[in-house]
């Protein structure tokens, strides 16, 4: 049976719930294993392990963040092109995503490894954190390509229907890297190459996982040679999409440089420690609402290539639904426990004074963000690259950058927390308006 047909078939709410549970699973387990990986190594190896670690994060981030940007490209073209049973696009799509994946990434592990001795430095891999940086770097740069290709994988068999073989995916190398960690650094003293390679050979484990779902019979995809040649139309699409992932992560990254250099002007290391925390909790505490805008994907483009609009609107109402509901426990909690969530953190008498307030101010707009998420997430399944990409911008990028600039020069380092309910009211707004106007200019029902 073709699988993906239930996506135009079952009922939404349960298949909302069906795509969603497995993609919060897998969220967690992955934010979970960046926090218990970093303790590992901080504790087996020292502080300036993890040191070296975070100067390579960012240049592998962006690598396996190129294969994320293809695949959930890739898979709003899928989920489409299955839906208007219009098969050879699927599969044609699916081998330009491979190929472009491995072509990229081949290039950029040889030009990092050509200029090995200057990047390192150039973010941060200075003194004595250059040499455990440069042997960490050269063994995971190895092994990016198949982090990337995983990311790829992942988003195309979501699109395919198949959420809990994508959670599993996601799992294995979160599972596999804590182990391997174990293994080679506790038990065996390997050091920085041990950290390395249990991050390596998790991507590899990852890797095998995705190939045995392609190649098993378990997806609906079966590619050939012909499907790997480079199509021009499809890499438009597939970019003008994929690149609404990519300038979010930039967009991130961004917003974490200029957060540090205000707070540090404003209130020095402590504040910087409290951003630390808040912006943890923020990646942990709202991986069930991600989760649902993920899940949301494949159903609203299943079915708008289907051309069943009433059920592209009944999925948008109850994704926004359901992701606002659970936003809203969330935000209960916050507003209840911060100061006893901050002291899971620190014991720091002033960070303890000082950053549950700013956590609350941080998520307290936090209900109405599920409308925002599903809004930009809507245009990025039905293939409205331009639109996707503003609305995707809009809190971070057209809200929040300016307003950590103009409101603490009249609230001081209060003006700065504020910055993140206003910006998330001012994004809703926005997305709501155009959201609402796109349901009635093309949803017919």
């Amino acid at each position: 049976m073709n699988n993906s047909t239930a996506l135009g078939t079952e009922p939404i709410g349960s298949l909302l719930i069906k795509q969603a549970v497995p993609a919060s699973i897998g969220i967690l387990v992955m934010s979970l294993n960046i926090l218990v990986d970093t303790i590992f190594v901080g504790n087996w190896i020292g502080s300036i392990a993890i040191a070296a670690i975070n100067v390579v994060l960012p240049i592998s981030f962006f690598i396996s963040a190129l294969g994320m940007a293809i695949g959930i490209g890739g898979s709003s073209i899928i989920s489409r092109a299955l839906g208007s049973n219009t098969k050879p696009r699927a599969l044609k799509t699916f081998g330009n995503q491979i190929t472009l994946t491995l072509l990229l990434t081949t290039a950029m592990v040889v030009f990092g490894l050509v200029f090995i001795n200057e990047l390192i430095p150039a973010f941060g891999g200075k003194g004595d954190i250059f040499d455990p940086a440069k042997i960490y770097y050269r063994i995971v740069l190895y092994g990016v390509p198949l982090l990337a290709l995983c990311m790829m994988g992942n988003s195309v068999i979501r699109a395919e229907g198949k959420p809990k073989f994508a959670m599993i995916a996601m799992i294995i190398p979160s599972v596999g890297n804590l182990v391997l960690d174990y293994v080679f650094i506790n038990l065996m003293d390997m050091g920085m190459a041990g950290a390395a390679w249990a991050t390596t050979l998790s991507y590899g484990l990852c890797f095998l996982y995705v190939l045995y779902f392609f190649l098993s019979g378990k997806s609906e995809l079966k590619i050939s040679i012909p499907h790997l040649g480079l199509n021009l139309s499809v890499l438009k699409e597939m970019s003008a999409l994929g690149g609404v992932t990519l300038a979010r992560q930039a967009v991130v990254s961004v917003t974490y440089l200029l957060m540090n250099n205000i707070l540090f002007d404003i209130g020095g290391e402590a504040s910087i420690a409290s951003y630390g925390i808040i912006a943890r909790m923020l990646m942990f505490a709202l991986f069930p609402v991600l989760g649902v805008t993920q899940g949301f994907l494949p159903i609203a483009g299943y079915n708008y290539g289907a051309h069943k609009f009433e059920r592209v609107r009944e999925s948008i109402n109850k994704a926004i639904l359901y992701a606002g509901a659970l936003a809203f426990i969330i935000f209960v909690l916050i507003m209840i426990f911060p100061a006893a969530i901050v002291s899971v953190f620190t014991d720091d008498p002033e960070i303890l004074s000082k950053t549950p307030q700013y956590m609350r101010w941080v998520f307290a707009a936090i209900p109405v963000i599920a409308i925002q998420l599903i809004g930009s997430a809507y245009f990025q399944a039905i293939g409205k690259a331009v639109p996707a990409l503003l609305l995707t911008l809009t809190r971070q990028g057209f809200f929040f950058i300016p307003l950590i600039f103009i409101l603490p020069h009249y609230f001081g380092e209060l003006g700065v927390w504020i910055s993140f309910p206003a910006a998330d009211i001012l994004s809703t707004i926005v997305t709501g308006y155009f959201l609402n106007r796109e349901i009635r200019k093309t949803i017919k029902g």
